[in-house]
């Protein structure tokens, strides 16, 4: 395992072998055992270049993670110290106010050598270039060298206020979001319209945008303030929902699309340190995010009906 990271991260046989000092023929044979033991293949191999499978890619995700696990066990096994040091966590900024901050006081409780830098901004960085140690990512990951661990999942939900509302009219079908006003963001989206269930499938609608946010806590409080729609995840916007600050819209054409919610680090670079292993582990164990479910109730307001919590 060990050498197929090394294999991995040095880009060849070649330098790995160097780094164990092996030939890289003793190499390549051990790249062929383990893929016989997982009877998988893990690297297409060319001539000049090694490229993964997704096989390998979550063989190498996976070890990754392992290997660092041991590496920190051994190591505080060896000197017997609590997490310490300081932490750099980026975060956006919907989760980092509702969920995140709340919890810090416990955490500096509980690791007192540990000191924070946090960072809430709802655009996605680079870690590296960033120097951050941790982040919180809501919605889909797309790159492969971050290790993640799950903390949660979350409804997505378009919402109004109901003043906004009662000036526009409920909007009774997918189309009629056209004639409505959008609170959009400033960067750029996956999937700039919002779906919605037609037939056996979905369709895109994109209501005209009035406003653009560059966070969810701003599209948020734009869509309390009346200024248009908003599509958010329910982790965010529940208690709005609960207390009839906003109203969910068109909740029967919902597809029931969730962002999950995961902690991440890179995958690269050593050992994760203790002390950033502490707080992904003080998360996993501290963080219940509800995935709800809303009904109707006979006066007309919705109400949040929780289906499962998962964290």
């Amino acid at each position: 395992m060990e050498v197929f990271v090394r294999v991995v991260d040095r880009g060849g046989f070649s330098a790995a072998a160097r780094d164990f000092r092996l030939t890289p023929s003793a190499v390549s044979k051990l790249m062929s055992r383990l893929e016989s033991r997982l009877n998988a293949r893990l690297i297409n191999r060319s001539t000049r270049q090694l490229r993964l499978t997704p096989e390998g890619h979550a063989f190498y995700n996976r070890a990754v993670r392992v290997l660092a696990d041991l590496e920190e066990a051994e190591r505080e096994a060896a000197a017997g110290a609590a997490p310490r040091g300081h932490l750099r966590v980026n975060c956006n900024v919907p989760f980092g106010r509702h969920h995140l901050l709340p919890l810090i006081p416990a955490f500096l409780a509980r690791y007192p050598e540990v000191t924070l830098d946090l960072i809430l901004s709802d655009t996605v960085i680079d870690l590296l270039q960033e120097r951050a140690d941790v982040a919180i990512r809501v919605g889909p990951l797309r790159e492969s060298r971050l290790v993640a661990r799950k903390l949660g999942t979350s409804r997505m939900v378009v919402v109004g206020s109901p003043h906004y509302l009662k000036r526009t009219g409920m909007p009774e079908m997918p189309a009629d979001l056209l004639r409505h006003r959008r609170i959009g963001w400033t960067f750029a989206r996956l999937q700039p319209g919002w779906p919605f269930l037609k037939g056996r499938g979905t369709e895109t609608i994109q209501p005209p945008s009035v406003v653009n946010a560059s966070d969810g806590e701003a599209a948020r409080q734009l869509a309390l303030e009346g200024v248009g729609l908003a599509r958010l995840a329910l982790f965010h916007i529940g208690p709005d929902i609960e207390q009839g600050r906003l109203m969910p819209v068109l909740q029967e054409f919902n597809p029931g699309d969730r962002e999950d919610i995961h902690a991440v680090y890179l995958g690269q670079g050593g050992p994760l340190p203790a002390r950033a292993r502490a707080l992904i582990d003080f998360l996993g164990s501290h963080i219940r995010i509800a995935d709800r479910a809303l009904r109707r109730q006979r006066s007309g307001r919705w109400r949040l009906v929780s289906d499962r919590a998962t964290g």
